[in-house]
């Protein structure tokens, strides 16, 4: 395969390999021999005929990705300027499967190249950096589009007259909801990125910007196992949507952050243990009111964690997931540590006979007694699997 072979039609460019100036040729056979990419003379065609039998298929692609194919994953890489094996590494990590060489990709894909490519060469990221923002936003992003796809558009295309079918209304919907949504899609991201930044600034030191002091919690669903053997598929998927959002809605509003869900479990942050504690009891609260929902058991820890791609790491989230598996029903379990920033901020009493200390002196000077938000109540010390042994603390509400 020579150059004029694989040629793109666009402007010549070298293809990079570490500024080698070795002929298209050994490039491209390197490109076959340590990525996979076949011969043009073996590419499987059916992907494209398959692509033209269905021609909605092809338009519905053409409008969300608003270009049409031009290019394969070699022809994309020697366009943009980067190497096979940074373009495959970047492919990859977005989270798409190896295409061999079938001509599937446009003008954006190869601008993305050489976005992410431009920033390794200028240092403003390593190349396993920008290896990372492609995986965590294809990981996001795939999430996202899975969900408006199972729910969000299946419900919307419900034919609205018989004869019609899905695939007839889906196009003009698509048509007037994608420059909406991804105008919306910008403008969360950009909330996102203002809110985590000011998090991330606000640290004490250099070395708290990247492993910090949180408090992290899971709240878990007490018999999902056996709810899943006795509860039809829909009506199970709807306990866990409803689960999920009042957790997500509750964890938001009192200004914590939902790390991730796993159907029966949450997992959310707070930089503040006052934050986090009135998270998990809302959470208790509310579920307990709920006929419909199983009861509900928090653990709670605090200290160092360390995140990565937006998840949490480290002996203190071990520590808040076994918390949670010895926490009774409809309660709150905490670490030591979690108790003593509790008393440490004044939101809880080093213990109830000190808060009895404290009412009683302020009743003698005629002032008002401290006022705290939450009640510790230690508990046995057992060993916790991994971690050795705790004492954990029963966090309630005060009065």
């Amino acid at each position: 395969m020579t150059v004029d072979d694989t040629g793109s039609g666009e402007g010549e460019h070298p293809a990079s390999d570490g500024g080698d100036s070795r002929t298209a040729e050994p490039v491209a056979a390197r490109a076959r021999d340590d990525f996979g990419v076949p011969e043009v003379s073996d590419v499987d065609e059916k992907s494209e005929d398959d692509a033209e039998k269905d021609p909605l298929a092809l338009r519905l692609e053409q409008l969300i990705l608003g270009a049409d194919r031009r290019y394969t994953p070699f022809q994309a890489a020697r366009s943009a300027g980067v190497s096979m094996e940074l373009a495959s590494r970047f492919w990859r990590a977005m989270g798409f499967p190896d295409i061999g060489q079938a001509k599937a990709l446009t003008e954006a894909d190869v601008l993305a190249l050489r976005r992410l490519a431009g920033l390794v060469e200028a240092g403003l990221l390593s190349e396993a950096m920008a290896v990372q923002v492609a995986r965590s936003t294809g990981q996001t992003t795939a999430r996202l589009a899975e969900w408006q796809i199972d729910s969000f558009l299946e419900g919307l295309t419900e034919p609205p007259e018989p004869g019609m079918t899905r695939t007839e209304v889906t196009y003009p919907l698509i048509e007037l909801l994608l420059p909406e949504l991804e105008e919306f899609l910008v403008y969360v991201w950009r909330r996102q990125l203002a809110a985590a930044t000011g998090r991330v600034v606000q640290a004490a030191d250099d070395e708290e910007m990247v492993d910090r002091r949180l408090a992290v919690g899971f709240a878990d669903l007490v018999g999902f196992t056996r709810l899943t053997r006795r509860m039809e598929e829909e009506e199970l998927g709807e306990l866990v949507e409803a689960f999920e959002t009042t957790a997500a809605d509750l964890v938001a509003a009192h200004g914590g952050r939902l790390i991730k869900t796993l159907g029966d479990e949450v997992l959310y942050a707070a930089d503040d243990a006052g934050v986090a504690a009135e998270i998990a009891l809302r959470l208790i609260e509310t579920m307990a009111n709920d006929e419909t929902m199983p009861e509900l058991r928090v653990g709670i820890a605090f200290g160092t964690v360390t995140t990565r791609m937006g998840d949490v790491f480290g002996t203190t989230v071990n520590l808040a997931s076994r918390l949670t598996s010895i926490a009774p029903r409809d309660a709150v379990l905490v670490d030591g540590a979690f108790a003593e920033e509790l008393t440490r901020t004044g939101d809880a009493p080093a213990s109830e006979m000190q808060a009895a200390e404290e009412a009683a002196a302020a009743e003698k000077e005629g002032e008002e007694p401290p006022s705290y938000r939450f009640a510790l109540q230690p508990m046995w010390q057992r060993p916790v699997r991994g971690l050795g042994v705790v004492e954990p603390w029963l966090l309630a509400r005060r009065g």
